[in-house]
């Protein structure tokens, strides 16, 4: 260690508020005998140069060195995330992130609007202080609410460090160990020194479903709807489907159609139907239920939807964008029931290329309400008698249907698209609504083939807008960013593994083939998962830029919207363009239209997934709670310099912190890797361990391991 990195470990471990020894500092840096009396000499070096201050109880930090200041150029920016020790913003004029020290941050949360200093960094980004807030957010969190002798406090979640104050007339009747959701009501210049107010209590913090209706609240999600909504709603499923509704439609109701979703779906969007053509291509259709037809522009049901922008799934909840009356009821392709529908009739030709397309309205009857489960196991060669009784007379079908999905998967994987994976949990319930147990869902080969088939729909839903000259709302994927690019083959070039020259406008292919290179190797989680961070976010726009990761020139949504907003926006400019409304008149009703849902539906969706993600924890760490002390095999997913994470099969995701770590001192090789200074351990990303459950918190969703048997030394 050179005497700059040792001082900068020092500097690093040192804190503005909690003064720390001279022998802590030893045994955090792990120095032995020699070493010893340099961090003397640093620390005698750091007090005269008015950095670090020696108190009674140790060192205190007091500032960075003066000669490496900056032009004194102020910055305006929004604060992003905050975590307990530092925060990042990002510049207004240019969109850059910087990152803040903890200590640095003048007491700004997440949504300010601030003023701040550059200074001199660390690492690779741009390294800000915070000299005013311009503008506070006003900002809600979720907690654990606290109470001592004669004081109350709420214990945060995330976001700030220490506990905040909530003076006795504002805890909203919690008690000690509640789980609430609170309001910074009054500001100071430190985390630890605002004031809160209670603004609900959700139950007990260490229960999951309590945590998940805290999170909701404080992101202001209602899980339920008005009763005008209601009533709405309510009377559209009461009036049906009247006789003259069918009036030219397409009458599919005799056609072999069926859905293909979950056990436990009530939400149908989507039917199937597929036909042999003579010349050897198929005739795919895709029927969407034409949820336009009962959603009307600018009504409180339209308005609501357009809020909420998407239904929101985590554990065994749904929070539904329509209400049950339109979501489950009129607009759901229900079995044996006449529905309206949007459908997309696809020519392929005999290899599964797209030779042509149109869309119509139509009426459907769906065949049979298709269980991913059951039709797995009929293409994997089953065919016990129940499911054969269900499903007996579309076997055929369904093996054709089968067959020309792999053929779609095929195309796409010649085109270069990127076939990233990821673990997704599936929690099974007891009579009690306890969670029994996790496991991974698996996604088999009927969940392919209607995945397979959604993706060429709305391929066909883009191109038909981009034909027709339509405003639309189109899924939009970006090349990655040129930096992220930089970095990825960076580190992918330590783990030996050939890259090309960065470009601006890097092909997809060479990701994807990149990926296939490791596939079924220890690297794959690691190249797999470095991948997805250095893509850029898809997101929903009025222009059509075209998909990176699928490598389409024109994608949309258009599948889900009982689901999701976009594909209901799609489904209304669709629907006026066949009734045959001009361009102009689409163009002026519809083109602001877009481009509202189109930015309100990607904050949406970027929230929802953010919350779906944090309530699934929470249901992991109380499930792990009746595990504590056993003993699991898992990967390590991702490695920091106070610890890294191991994933279980289950999709559960605990911390094996550093400091549990007591057979070595180790250090971060600032990538993938932690290395042991003397005893030369290695712990790495994709490698395999056994841990031991030793905590689970519900109220912040986390779950700590220890390593149950030491890895193998390299």
């Amino acid at each position: 260690m050179t005497e700059k990195e040792l001082k900068e470990k020092i500097i690093g471990l040192l804190d503005q508020n909690e003064p720390v020894s001279a022998t802590q500092l030893q045994k955090r840096l792990g120095l032995r005998g020699a070493m010893r009396g340099r961090l003397y000499k640093h620390l005698n070096r750091l007090n005269k140069e008015g950095i670090a201050r020696r108190t009674e109880a140790g060192f205190v930090l007091q500032g960075r060195p003066a000669k490496a200041k900056r032009a004194d150029k102020l910055i305006e920016a929004k604060v992003g995330t905050v975590h307990e020790k530092f925060a990042f913003v990002t510049e207004e004029a240019t969109g850059e992130e910087l990152f803040i020290p903890g200590r640095l941050l003048l007491g700004a949360l997440p949504g300010d609007r601030v003023q701040l200093r550059e200074r001199p960094g660390r690492g690779e980004l741009r390294e800000g202080e915070v000299v005013k807030i311009l503008e506070p957010a006003r900002y809600v969190f979720t907690g654990v609410f606290c109470r001592g002798e004669g004081s109350c406090w709420v214990r945060p979640d995330s976001g700030m460090k220490g506990e905040v104050t909530v003076a006795p007339n504002h805890t909203g009747g919690a008690r000690d160990g509640d789980k609430v959701v609170a309001l910074i009501h009054k500001r100071a210049q430190r985390h630890c020194d605002h004031r809160a107010r209670v603004l609900a209590v959700t139950g007990p913090a260490q229960s999951a479903r309590a945590c998940a209706a805290a999170l909701l609240r404080a992101n202001d999600i209602r899980p339920g709807f008005s009763d005008e909504i209601l009533e709405q709603a309510a009377s559209i499923e009461r009036a049906g489907i009247a006789g003259e509704e069918l009036s030219g439609r397409l009458d599919l109701r005799g056609e072999e159609i069926f859905t293909i979703d979950s056990a436990h779906s009530k939400d149908l969007d989507d039917a199937v139907s597929l036909k042999k053509r003579e010349d050897g291509g198929w005739l795919l259709g895709v029927h969407i239920a034409d949820v336009s037809r009962y959603v009307a522009p600018g009504s409180p049901l339209d308005e609501e939807a357009l809020e909420r922008g998407t239904s929101i799934y985590y554990a065994d909840q749904v929070i539904p964008m329509l209400p049950p009356s339109l979501s489950n009821g009129i607009c759901s392709l229900n079995e044996g029931e006449d529905r309206l529908t949007l459908s997309a009739l696809l020519e392929l030709g005999e290899d599964g290329e797209l030779q042509g397309f149109r869309f119509g309205k139509s009426v459907i009857r769906s065949r049979v309400k298709g269980v991913y489960e059951e039709i797995n196991r009929l293409l994997c060669g089953e065919e016990p008698p129940e499911l054969m009784k269900k499903y007996g007379a579309l076997l055929p079908t369904l093996r054709q249907m089968d067959r020309l999905a792999g053929k779609l998967f095929q195309s796409r994987k010649a085109r270069g698209a990127i076939d990233l994976s990821s673990v997704e949990s599936e929690f099974l319930f007891d009579g009690h609504g306890e969670v029994a147990d996790i496991r991974p869902r698996v996604q088999g080969r009927s969940e392919k083939l209607i995945e397979e088939f959604m993706l060429l729909a709305n391929q066909a839903a883009a191109a038909f807008a981009e034909r027709e000259g339509l405003p639309f709302v189109y899924r939009i994927h970006e090349y990655p960013p040129e930096k992220k690019v930089a970095a990825l083959f960076e580190l992918l070039g330590r783990l030996g593994i050939k890259t090309p020259q960065v470009t601006d406008r890097l092909r997809p292919g060479v990701l994807r083939d990149i990926l296939e290179s490791v596939r079924g190797q220890e690297l794959e989680i690691v190249v797999n998962n470095q991948i997805l961070r250095s893509m850029a976010k898809a997101r929903y726009s009025e222009k059509n830029i075209g998909h990176y990761g699928l490598v389409l020139s024109q994608y949309a949504h258009f599948t889900s919207p009982i689901r999701r907003y976009p594909d209901l926006a799609v489904h209304r400019i669709i629907s006026a363009a066949l009734a045959g409304e001009d361009k102009d008149r689409l163009q002026k009703r519809f083109g602001p239209f877009a481009g509202r849902a189109a930015e309100l539906s990607s904050e949406r969706e970027l929230r929802a997934s953010g919350l779906e993600r944090s309530c699934d924890d929470c249901f992991k760490a109380q499930y792990m709670q009746r595990h504590i002390g056993e003993v699991f095999d898992g990967v390590i997913s991702a490695v920091a310099s106070y610890g890294f994470y191991v994933a279980l099969e289950s999709g559960v995701e605990g911390l094996v912190h550093i400091s549990s770590l007591e057979d070595d001192t180790y250090e971060f090789d600032g990538a993938i890797t932690l290395v042991g200074s003397f005893g030369g351990k290695r712990y790495r990303v994709g490698q395999r361990l056994r841990v031991m459950a030793v905590r689970a918190d519900v109220s912040a969703g986390q779950v700590d391991f220890t390593v149950n048997l030491p890895p193998e030394t390299v």
